[in-house]
């Protein structure tokens, strides 16, 4: 297992994601970001998880990342969540299967499978044009 190549792998691919104009793997509060450095997307990892069958059995390893994408519609007769919505279609479709006989997203081969996995949580900032998403992603190691 090689994290930072999973982690790059993943970087890499969210780098091209449609209507994003900063991807980074450094997680920042909205503030830090200028209107003009808006929409983006900041990868954050978070848990591994280690689970075996018996003692013997070798660990399935789990990692997991959260996408913190933010927004900022300087119109105020914007509707904010146009723009989320276009840019977590366009997570959705980075993150297709690049293995077309299992389906699955390996980033490269890296991991069994890389998925969204679980409730994103979405603000889209009617109030005041600020918009913020979380989407949970996890990446099953090969066995």
């Amino acid at each position: 297992m090689n994290r930072e190549a999973i982690f790059a792998a993943l970087f890499n691919l969210l780098s091209g994601v449609a209507g994003a104009v900063v991807v980074t793997r450094r997680l920042k509060v909205w503030t830090d970001f200028t209107p003009t450095q808006k929409p983006c997307i900041c990868i954050s990892e978070r848990d591994q998880d280690y689970k075996r069958d018996s003692e013997a059995a070798p660990a399935v390893i789990t990692l997991a990342a959260d996408l913190f994408i933010y927004i900022r519609t300087q119109d105020s007769n914007a509707v904010p969540a146009i723009v989320m919505n276009g840019l977590l279609d366009a997570i959705d479709t980075a993150l297709r299967p690049d293995n077309m006989v299992t389906g699955l997203l390996t980033l490269g081969g890296l991991v069994s499978h890389c998925w969204i996995d679980g409730r994103t949580m979405v603000e889209t900032g009617d109030m005041d044009g600020d918009g913020i998403a979380v989407v949970p992603v996890k990446m099953l190691l090969p066995a």
